[in-house]
Formats: structure tokens, sequence, C-alpha cells
């Protein structure tokens, strides 16, 4: 036996290959471009002995015969029984239609020229059930003129190339429709992001954020018809050596059909993510005139929302067209021919699990990123208030350990020395500013400073906080603890984003992060006036990142748990609950800078802010009964300090262990 590959360096011609060199003699020759030698190279190690049954052929789909010179012909004159055509665009997000026409329909021409000029025995063109564009129902094996013109060149050009070998084709010929071929089965292997993969970034999202037993609401979609790779070459090679089948087309399909909403969740489901449990059909929003709705994506902030959505989950904005996909696939000529071969496709809950796997290991857009803080921040100023303790000393300490240039700022000159030398043992760069981030003279100055020296900062890191326990009904002759928490968290912290943000609007670039409180999401009593001044700043960084979104800018609200800190240290009962460590806060503001988010939030966070906007009054209930649990301390209530105010009592200590992050 002999054949002829087009395409066999690509995803599906390197496992058809691997078929041919399992369970076929003879020489296997392979159309290689002068550009794809060292892939074509770097593949023949998977063929083991076999390799040099693989051959490769020099060529171009683009030129006649595909580029094959007239000695190397002659040589294959009478020596190949089969061509099997493979190369081709298979990307429905590639609109160029005249690179489309090129390889789909000229390049068919060009290998029905070569398989005509050696005379082959069969050519196989593999074509794709794209070739039935949007015929809406059943497609039978046997139909090709009723297709229906989605009117994209992937479409029409793959129904063209059919029309090529069905017309013009001297040699005998079968024609293979493959569905959307995913992974290997066994391995999920594949080297192309497309088809169902464009939602794994979604579902990786919704992991992160949303706990799995939560039911969401999606759509239903259209019919899907996924195939994985093995499945489809095991068919296409038994198939192009049984006798008596040639001028047939044949469907190599899954004989189940599923929606794109089902697929989805079973992808969901193979990554512990949360599943769409109710799907709305959305052809119910056909009432809806297509030319209202085509008017609607027009608009400016409509056309804006959807192009933000899509880039932060990465799906090409041309799948969006086939989500409704309304085309179902008859494959009983394929399933006739396969009979008795043990050749079946698998379902895809057998192996989604696998797909999932090898698309998070090898594939994932996110692993090709620099994660790395240094990659984030070396070169960079990154300036911290509240740096001399707690959080921002740790945080001072990795951004300048990760290479970043750090302006460290605090009210006490003697701390910040301390801490200037320590980031400078370690081999760090470290600046000194000694400023009251509550007085707004003292922000300015610090702001003025700043840019003089350094042109203004990259990052801006809001930290410096000060955090008031006290009960409301102690609290009404105390109106100056709220004014005062305003006045550090919130005004303080907005003065400094004021002075900051018109160096990095003019160098079109910035971040700044707030670190709030995990109260702000869930609303717990005796913190009224902390809670209150850290909403304020998280509120207006929500508002003000719309305006500077094309400016590159990020604002990063960090809701983030009890942490313990010299802030907490006041309040004795905190001695015996457990509380996040410094190292463990700095590491969520590292992410943050690394990643550059619009929020961080732990899931008891995000669980709390649920439940008060689900079931407010259960909400109401359940921290009035805390409320009564854990008791103001006596600095609260304007006493001394018992030794026992240390001990809260069995069931507190319980419920702090349980809800560990909240304060209490």
């Amino acid at each position: 036996m002999g054949y002829l590959v087009t395409g066999g360096t690509g995803f599906l011609g390197r496992h058809l290959i691997d078929e041919l060199v399992a369970k076929r003699k003879g020489t296997i020759h392979v159309l290689v471009r002068p550009g794809s030698k060292e892939k074509f190279k770097k593949l023949s190690a998977r063929w083991g002995k076999d390799a040099d049954r693989v051959v490769a052929l020099s060529g171009d789909i683009e030129k006649k015969r595909l580029g094959v010179s007239h000695a190397e012909i002659a040589k294959l004159k009478g020596k190949i029984d089969h061509v099997f055509h493979l190369a081709a665009i298979y990307d429905i997000t590639n609109e160029d239609e005249e690179a489309q026409l090129a390889a789909n329909v000229e390049g068919t021409r060009h290998a029905l020229e070569l398989a005509e000029a050696v005379k082959a025995g069969c050519f196989h063109h593999v074509s794709s059930i794209a070739a039935a564009g949007l015929f809406p129902g059943w497609w039978r094996e046997d139909m090709f003129e009723q297709w229906e013109n989605g009117k994209h060149p992937y479409f029409s050009t793959k129904h063209a190339s059919e029309a090529v070998v069905r017309e013009e084709a001297k040699v005998p010929w079968r024609i293979y429709r493959p569905g959307v071929v995913v992974g290997h089965s066994k391995t999920g292997e594949i080297d192309k992001i497309d088809g169902p993969y464009v939602f794994f970034r979604l579902i990786k999202k919704l992991r992160k954020f949303i706990p799995s037993w939560v039911s969401l609401v999606g759509i239903e979609g259209g019919f899907l018809n996924v195939v994985p790779v093995d499945f489809v070459t095991q068919a296409l090679d038994h198939i192009a050596h049984k006798p008596k089948l040639d001028k047939q087309t044949f469907h190599l399909t899954n004989p189940e059909h599923m929606r794109v909403g089902q697929i989805l969740n079973m992808f969901a489901r193979a990554a512990g993510a949360p599943e769409f449990t109710v799907r709305i059909d959305a052809r119910m929003f056909g009432f809806i005139p297509k030319g209202i709705r085509d008017s609607l994506m027009r608009l400016p902030p409509v056309r804006a929302i959807v192009e933000g959505l899509l880039a932060d989950f990465g799906i090409p904005r041309a799948t969006l067209k086939f989500f409704n996909y309304p085309t179902r696939f008859d494959n009983r000529d394929a399933e006739k021919a396969l009979k008795g071969s043990g050749i079946e496709c698998p379902p895809l809950s057998t192996y989604a699990g696998f797909l999932w796997d090898y698309w998070e290991r090898h594939l994932d857009p996110d692993l090709f990123k620099d994660h790395s803080l240094s990659g984030a921040v070396r070169g960079k100023t990154v300036l911290i208030t509240g740096a001399s303790s707690g959080i921002g000393h740790a945080t001072a300490l990795k951004v300048a350990g990760a290479g970043g240039r750090v302006i460290i700022v605090a009210r006490d000159p003697e701390k910040l020395a301390a801490t200037k030398a320590q980031i400078e043992e370690a081999g760090g760069e470290a600046h000194v500013y000694s400023a009251d981030v509550a007085d707004m003279e003292s922000c300015d100055k610090l702001v003025a400073q700043v840019v003089k020296d350094h042109g203004g900062v990259d990052v801006l890191v809001n930290n410096a906080g000060r955090s008031i326990r006290r009960s409301v009904h102690l609290s009404y002759d105390r109106f100056h603890d709220f004014e005062r928490t305003m006045q550090l968290n919130y005004f303080g912290s907005l003065r400094l984003i004021m002075g900051f943000l018109p160096a990095m609007v003019a160098r079109n670039r910035g971040q700044i992060i707030n670190i709030l409180s995990i109260g702000v999401q869930v609303n717990q009593p005796r913190f009224s006036a902390y809670v209150a001044s850290k909403a304020a700043l998280g509120a207006f960084a929500r508002c003000a990142q719309p305006e500077f979104h094309h400016n590159n800018i990020v604002f990063t609200n960090i809701y983030m748990p009890l942490v313990k800190t010299p802030m907490i240290a006041p309040t004795k009962m905190y001695d015996n609950v457990p509380t996040l460590s410094p190292d463990d806060a700095a590491n969520m503001i590292c992410e943050g800078i690394i990643e550059r988010p619009k929020r961080i939030a732990t899931r008891l966070g995000t669980f709390g802010e649920t439940l008060w906007a689900l079931a407010p009054n259960i909400t109401n209930i359940l921290f009035n009964t805390t409320f009564r649990l854990f008791p103001d301390s006596a600095a609260a209530k304007g006493e001394k300090a018992l030794a026992t105010e240390n001990q809260p009592s069995n069931e507190a200590v319980a419920l702090a262990a349980l809800t560990r992050g909240l304060h209490w």
C-alpha cells in the first residue's frame, strides 16, 4: 500500500498517520511545506521504528499539483493507493475569505490534480459538518445541494470544496464530514483551542469565585456535535480501506446530539465548577425583531460591554453566531460501514474529564502568562501606606524582594527606618516617606514629593487604616469615632488616589489597590464605623473604574478577612480566635498586583454577600445571635480590661473557628 497525506503535520493528520503506521503496511508520503520541515522532524519521533515509513514530500497546497515536482510525480505514479486530503483551514473565527478560498477550495483542486497525476486509487476528502451551512433540521449524508448558506467563509468554502470533488474528480473519491473535533478520548491531547474549549476560561473563572454546589442560570443553545480525534481517525482509516464505498459521504459524528448548555455542564462537572441548572432557550427572545436586536448590538456601550466580557473570558466573538446552531446529523451510512469494527463514538461524559485536565495542564492561556511577582513589579514603583507594621510591612518585603521599587509610608520614622533597613539587607530597594494619611495637608505633601522624586507611582496600595469595634449603642456620644475612621480610611486614601491619578493617566497605566474588609460584604455588627468607611472607599473605586478603563488603570478592591496585626490588638478576645497572618494578607495583595483583577474576595465573604442578597431576614437573625454571643470589649465600654476578657465562651470559639476571617 502507498499513501499520500496532506495536512499530516496538523492535529487530525498526525493522528491519522498514527493509525496508518499501526494498522497498515507501505510508505506514507506526507506533504510538507518548507516552513513545516522542522515540525515534521519533531513529529517523526512519535512513530518510533516505523518513522522511516513516513516520508516528507515537499510541496504547498496553494500551488498546482500541490507544488510537487515532476520528478517526484514520476516516482509516485502508480504507487499511491490512497490520497487523504486533510489540509485546510478549520477555524470559524477566521473570516479571511481570500485565505479560506485559497486553502479550502483551491487547495482541494490542487490535491485532486496531484491524485490524478499519480493515478491514485482513491481520493479521500476530509470535509466538515460545516458543509451543511446553517441547515435547520436533520442533514443526511446524501444531502449536498440543500445546504443553507451561513454567509461565513468557513461554511461556504467547506461546501465549495466538496463541490470540487463531486464535480471535477477523475479518480474514485469518498467524502468524510467529522463533527466538532476535540481531544483524544483517552489522553485528552489536543493542540488548538476552538469549539467547546472557548468556554473553558469562563468555567474556570466560575469555579474560582462560586462554590460548585451553587446552581446557575444559563442559555440552552443549539446542538453541538462533539467527537474525539481518535474516533474520527479510526473511522476514517477503517472506511477508507473498505471496498465498494466510492462516491459516498460519511458523517463521522456523534449519534448523541447535545445542546451547548448540556455540554458546558459536562465540562463544568469535570472541572468541579458550578453548573447551569436552569437553562433558557434563546429562541424565547425571537419576538424581538432582528433589526432592533442588531441596532442594539451596534450601540457603542452595548458593544463595549459585550467585547469586554468576551475578552475577559477569552471567547471569540465569531463563536456567538453559532451558539444556536440548528443542524443535526444523520450518520447511518457511516454506522453501516463501521458495523462489526468495534469503532464507535464514545459518550462525551466518559472523556470530558480527560479533555478538561489536558487543557488545564497544557493549553490554559493563563499558563503562558508571567504569574510571578517579579514579572509584575520589577522596575516599577509601588507605594504602600501603613508599611511600618502588619500587612503593609509584609507586603513591602515581598514586593521589594521581587525587584520592585518600594515606597513605604507611615507616621513613625523609626519604624520606617527599620523596615527600610530590613528591605535593603535583603537586597531590595526602598524609599521612606513619613506622612499621616489622616491629615489632608500631609497627603498633599507626600504626593508632591513622590511625584517630584519618582514621577509618580505605578501601583498605589491604600493599606493604612483604623478599625473600631464598638456597638452603636455605645457610640451615641462618640460621633468622633465615625469622623476619624472616615478621615483615615476614606478621605485619606481618596486624597492619595486623586493625587497620583493624573500621572497614571499621563502614562496611560497604573493600578490602585484598596484594602477593604470582609465586613463590607457580610455587614457585621459592632463595625458600623469601620465598615462604612471601607464601603465608601470601595464604592468610589467601583464608580471610578469605568472612567479610567481606556487609560489602562485598574482599581482593585481586596475584601480582607481578619488579620492578626497591631490594629486588632486592643480587642483581647482576638487572641483566642483564628486569624490570617500578615504574610497571608500580603499574598492576597501580591495576587492583586500580578493578576490586576477588579476585586479579590474569599469564598466565605462572597457567601455572606450572597446570603444578604437572597435572605436578608435570615442573615439579620443570624448576626443578631452572634452579636449577643460576642460581647463588647472592656475598651469599647470605657472600662478597665479584666483578666478573663480574653477568654471567650466555647460556643464563641467554635463559631470563630468555623468562620475564620470574620470580624466578631
